[in-house]
């Protein structure tokens, strides 16, 4: 899955923080509700369909929903066959993405009762960060968010980035958090592991000449590193 940030550089991972109505397009909007849809019936074939149209709707869940349901998550609670939790996940499904009340896929099927289905989904870590210093230093990257683009997360209502997919993926890959109205965002990699653990933050506003932040967030607090570099 793979996106252009708007600086000519490919994402490979995207953070989609849109869970309100109103933020994107009506086809947009549209193709989100129609996933949701496919994915709360247990009709994979349209799902599965439909994400490979958009490749980059897979871990976003429905417009004004309360759940916070990927369609990994609807995947864990339908009981699956194996053969569709491994293509969503093949296609960048985050088995490490909560939904509104915390909850991984592998902790609704294991709920549910879904004992295949949990074995599949138990997130595999490619990086390992101690729980709670990743969450302190989510903390801070929110904080940082918040004094870049606070009135325009506010008006999309976005649902910041969580910090657990991050330990997926390789360490040479980033994800892409697009800010409405920005007309840029934030690019986030995990740059060392541990308790010592350095996340690196870029944001810009790619129509602003010098709007380039680079931020190194730890468990102790943000630094800006850089500044001006678009």
């Amino acid at each position: 899955m793979t996106a252009s940030n708007g600086r000519g550089r490919t994402m490979s991972r995207v953070w989609d923080g849109i869970i309100t109505g109103g933020v994107v397009s009506e086809a947009s909007a549209s193709d989100r509700h129609r996933l949701a849809d496919a994915a709360k019936a247990y009709d994979w074939t349209k799902v599965l369909a439909l994400l490979r149209e958009r490749p980059e709707l897979v871990n976003t869940t429905r417009p004004g929903g309360s759940s916070l349901f990927a369609p990994l998550h609807q995947a864990a609670n339908g009981n699956a066959p194996p053969g569709i939790l491994d293509e969503l996940i093949r296609l960048g499904a985050w088995r490490m993405l909560p939904n509104a009340r915390g909850e991984r896929p592998v902790d609704v099927a294991e709920h549910c009762g879904h004992r295949r289905a949990a074995e599949i989904l138990r997130p595999v870590l490619l990086r390992r960060v101690p729980a709670g210093v990743l969450a302190v230093v989510q903390t801070h990257f929110h904080a940082v968010i918040r004094g870049r683009a606070d009135d325009l997360v506010r008006k999309s209502g976005l649902r910041l980035p969580e910090l657990g997919p991050l330990l997926e993926i390789p360490a040479d890959e980033t994800i892409w958090f697009a800010v409405p109205g920005m007309y840029g965002g934030f690019a986030y990699r995990l740059r060392t592991d541990g308790v010592e653990a350095v996340l690196v933050a870029e944001s810009w506003c790619r129509v602003v000449g010098g709007s380039g932040q680079r931020h190194e967030i730890t468990s102790r607090g943000s630094r800006l590193v850089a500044e001006g570099f678009v």
